[in-house]
């Protein structure tokens, strides 16, 4: 059975809360804020985006872009762009999910059209001008040329949320969802399946906003030194040395301005998918 739009919004402040409240290391959360924003930012950024995201009045493009509109006025910078991109198509699918939320997404992905390619560019330049670049054929301060799902495939190989549309978020399933499920199987609790999630991607993939602030280099570099400190945190016994490992790491990522934002985003989009498959069941 679909899920109400009151149920929808609160699976999606949800995921935004509970990644927030996860020590990432690197990115903002309730521990520590960081990169000149604050963990009440991305907080209220929740709340007034879960409005738009979830309108059925609107076309899933203008969702999103009235989305980053409301978060630009509430918290004057880009705390959500990447979240909003990625929600916005698992929301809708679990808006009219028939039981299969991955398959009714790739439904909706298959039915974005230009209207949606042209509010998505403009929700791009608002948050973050340039945000899928002009490489090719497809700069986001122009009319679009294809459809929204062919320019992020032109932009995965260099983004990953990019990746997710070319790939009908494959990694959301494959790889941040199954680090929470095996998280929550071993007995994990409170922000430990978020961190797993997070870790999963950090650990796989050169995260995109690190190259983009830091270039490609840095970005292999930090996933290395996350694989090292992922093996470090799996062989630390106790939770309270665990959080101290995670506060050090993330203390040391601040302190060289490095972000791993994407990462963060995808998490938030595997704890709604973990939220809306367990509501639907």
């Amino acid at each position: 059975m679909p899920l109400s739009r009151e149920a929808l919004r609160a699976a999606y402040e949800d995921a935004c809360r509970l990644e927030i409240e996860a020590l990432k290391p690197g990115n903002v959360h309730v521990f520590a804020d960081g990169h000149r924003m604050s963990a009440a930012q991305f907080l209220e950024s929740a709340r007034v985006s879960s409005g738009p995201l979830t309108d059925p009045a609107l076309p899933v493009g203008r969702r999103m872009l009235e989305a980053v509109r409301a978060t630009r006025h509430a918290v004057a910078t880009n705390t959500n762009l990447g979240i909003v991109l990625l929600c916005g198509p698992l929301l809708r699918a679990a808006e009219l999910t028939s039981g299969d939320l991955r398959a009714d997404l790739g439904s909706v992905l298959a039915r974005l059209d230009m209207d949606d390619t042209r509010a998505v560019f403009e929700a791009i330049v608002a948050a973050s001008p340039g945000g899928l670049g002009s490489a090719g054929d497809n700069d986001v301060r122009e009319e679009p040329k294809t459809s929204l799902v062919e320019a992020m495939r032109e932009a995965a190989e260099r983004d990953l949320i990019a990746r997710q549309y070319a790939t009908g978020f494959s990694d959301i399933f494959e790889v941040g969802l199954p680090a929470i499920e095996a998280s929550r199987a071993a007995g994990e609790t409170g922000m430990w399946p978020a961190i797993r999630a997070y870790m999963a991607f950090l650990t796989r993939f050169p995260d995109s906003h690190v190259a983009r602030k830091h270039g490609d280099e840095t970005a292999r570099e930090v996933r290395e030194e996350a694989v090292a400190f992922q093996a470090s945190l799996d062989a630390t016994a106790g939770e309270q040395a665990r959080i101290k490992q995670l506060a050090a790491f993330d203390a040391d990522l601040k302190k060289r301005g490095i972000n791993p934002g994407t990462s963060a985003d995808l998490t938030v989009a595997c704890l709604l998918v973990h939220i809306a498959v367990h509501q639907l069941a």
